[in-house]
């Protein structure tokens, strides 16, 4: 399965190089999507090599991850894989969700923390439970961690999707349309880090552009 990697970025100078070494040795293609990082982000990556798609200015996270689909899309990609600059999603993950991808009819493979969620700041785990549980419902299959971003997505999902959003709420929009499509949507256990990050999701724009997508989306039923 030919595969690469996007990562979206938004100044993770301190995590994207040895981010980068650890997916080179696996020996797949990486693109970074630096979406207008102050920082060394995209110096860092363009130094290392790999394709580096820059935004201006920022635009958010979905309008990176729609410019790393397109780039996949072009060149011929059987599947992508989406990963946190941040160093949350360990590289050492990825042949796990390759190996699965190979060997199931499923179309999408989503990283579950939700097993082991001792080092999950309270309130990010409670909002993860609640937004799995609820989009669940509206895409009528179980997802156990809707909002985890560490994900496989075989292109032939996303030649038939149109997605729109331009914020967070892309990876719900994503697993909505896909089901919605018919495709089968399989969960992969995984483990994050947790090491005082802070979080790029404002809690009260970012919460209410998602309840407007959602009651959007649900009109479109």
């Amino acid at each position: 399965m030919k595969t690469c990697v996007v990562i979206p970025t938004y100044n993770e100078d301190k995590t994207i190089s040895e981010l980068i070494d650890k997916i080179r040795s696996l020996g797949l293609d990486i693109v970074i999507v630096d979406d207008g990082s102050t920082d060394n982000t995209a110096k860092i990556a363009a130094e290392k090599g790999v394709l580096l798609i820059r935004n201006e200015k920022n635009e958010g996270k979905g309008s990176s991850l729609i410019k790393g689909f397109n780039y996949s899309l072009d060149k011929g990609f059987d599947a992508v894989i989406c990963m946190d600059g941040d160093g949350q999603h360990l590289p050492e993950e990825i042949p796990n969700f390759i190996h699965l991808a190979e060997h199931s009819t499923s179309s999408i493979f989503v990283g579950n923390r939700m097993s082991k969620t001792r080092n999950m700041p309270f309130i990010r785990m409670l909002t993860n439970r609640f937004m799995s549980w609820f989009i669940s419902q509206v895409a009528r299959q179980k997802i156990y961690d809707t909002q985890c971003g560490f994900r496989l997505i075989k292109n032939d999902v996303l030649r038939k999707v149109g997605l729109k959003t331009s914020k967070f709420e892309i990876e719900s929009e994503l697993l909505i349309q896909a089901s919605r499509l018919g495709f089968k949507i399989e969960s992969v256990p995984i483990k994050s880090v947790y090491a005082g990050e802070k979080s790029q999701i404002n809690p009260f724009l970012d919460t209410i552009r998602f309840i407007k997508f959602i009651l959007k989306e649900l009109k479109a039923k």
